[in-house]
């Protein structure tokens, strides 16, 4: 792709990195096949290509902006699947934070988009206050017919079934290993997945343990900072980012650590790119940098380990048949296509995995909060090809496609909840 920047613009470093990705892009169209919201509008503005050329003009030509332009670069979910698919290595990642983060600026937002941006970022991130919320909205739900159309929006994508608060993560604490220690890793709780799943954490310590492994959980990380960068609010990001850096260097000077563990891949791939977030911050970009090299998702660490040394013989009627859904983040952001699979199959399960497993359920951090309708498609066309495999059950690697497909007639768990059952813990269905 040609591009224009003047001399003044290209000043800018996010201008100089944007017009690199830019012209990568030869607009061949292979990505518009994968794009989820291209499949179900059909409107180039709602494909990558399309969103690439409104960028450009968007950053060329600031005065050529209107809601529209927002309006197609938001309905983007960030699934990443054309990143996967490009032949020519357009780093649409990284341009749409530049593109986001430039609209946001020219185009005012509505008052209730405001808001609701800013209630989704002071809570979500902090499990107390969001598990708070979700009590919340359980006793409004009666009057959800008289709120605002967004309120209304945001309510029904909430559970009405409220699991206890997850303590892991609450405050600092390590956990030791059942048989001589191995490794010795952090353990990101999260922030969002303490408040929904509780039993995810649970499982992951207790797996790890009985490989012997020592899990330390650090309460100063809570978030990745994930949600809150993805929906404009740098300030809030940029403070979890900070708190979850320091708490992991300080861990690492004292003790060591030979990893950085996510079992939520939307955070994995949030911690492994603080690398090139922080890269021109003179104070935290070495730690970044490092921090992002050391972090693994679950998978890879299990992987790395072997699981076959806990694995229990299967119950005489068998494991039950799973079907697998690849996260977007972990498939598409991380690169991790097998691994997840594998490891189950080592389990004992029979796994199997629906068609077009490269397409987005439409969870994607808060994207089914701030874009219902389109996330409703999505999710509906993703559980009509889970249920087409015949599994009674879906394993998962995220958080977000876990609250997102969860039904009672197709119960959806984390790949780590099957393996902790395989090696001795408790039933997840």
């Amino acid at each position: 792709m040609q591009t224009h920047f003047t001399t003044e613009q290209l000043a800018d470093p996010k201008i100089r990195e944007a017009d690199e990705i830019l012209r990568k892009c030869v607009h061949c169209g292979f990505c518009t096949a994968t794009c989820p919201t291209f499949v179900i509008t059909g409107d180039e503005r709602d494909s990558p290509r399309g969103r690439i050329w409104m960028m450009r003009e968007l950053l060329e030509s600031p005065d050529s902006v209107s809601a529209d332009t927002g309006y197609h670069i938001d309905r983007c979910l960030g699934c990443l699947s054309c990143m996967t698919t490009c032949p020519s290595g357009v780093d649409y990642a990284h341009l749409v934070e530049i593109g986001r983060g430039k609209l946001d600026k020219l185009v005012p937002r509505s008052l209730a988009d405001r808001v609701m941006r800013k209630i989704l970022a002071i809570t979500i991130p902090y499990a107390t206050r969001f598990h708070a919320l979700l009590w919340l909205s359980k006793l409004g739900r009666p009057f959800a017919p008289m709120m605002p159309s967004r309120m209304r929006a945001a309510i029904a994508k909430l559970p009405t079934r409220i699991a206890s608060l997850d303590p892991v993560g609450a405050t600092t604490k390590s956990f030791s290993p059942t048989k001589p220690k191995i490794k010795r890793v952090a353990l990101l709780a999260g922030c969002a997945q303490r408040a929904l799943h509780p039993g995810i954490n649970a499982s992951t310590i207790r797996v790890l343990n009985r490989l012997g492994v020592e899990v330390v959980v650090r309460s100063e990380a809570h978030c990745c900072g994930a949600l809150a960068h993805h929906i404009g609010e740098t300030k809030a990001a940029e403070n979890s980012v900070r708190q979850a850096l320091l708490a992991w260097q300080d861990e690492i000077k004292n003790r060591g650590l030979d990893a950085i563990v996510v079992n939520a891949s939307g955070c994995g791939t949030m911690v492994k790119d603080y690398g090139h977030m922080l890269a021109g911050d003179f104070e935290l970009g070495h730690l970044a940098a490092e921090i992002s090299s050391m972090t693994v998702d679950i998978s890879q660490l299990l992987a790395e380990i072997g699981i076959d040394s806990i694995i229990k013989p299967a119950p005489d009627n068998g494991w039950p048949e799973i079907s697998y859904h690849s996260a977007c983040s972990l498939q598409h952001g991380q690169k991790i296509h097998d691994l997840p699979q594998q490891l189950l199959r080592s389990a004992g399960f029979t796994v199997t995995q629906p068609v077009n497993p490269h397409l987005c359920c439409g969870s994607a951090g808060v994207y089914n909060i701030l874009q219902p309708d389109m996330a409703d498609a999505l999710r509906t066309r993703k559980l009509f090809t889970l249920r087409q495999t015949g599994a009674i059950a879906v394993a998962a690697g995220n958080i977000g496609c876990i609250s997102q497909l969860d039904e009672d007639t197709l119960p959806v768990r984390h790949t780590i909840q099957f393996i902790d059952w395989a090696s001795g813990g408790p039933s997840p269905l």
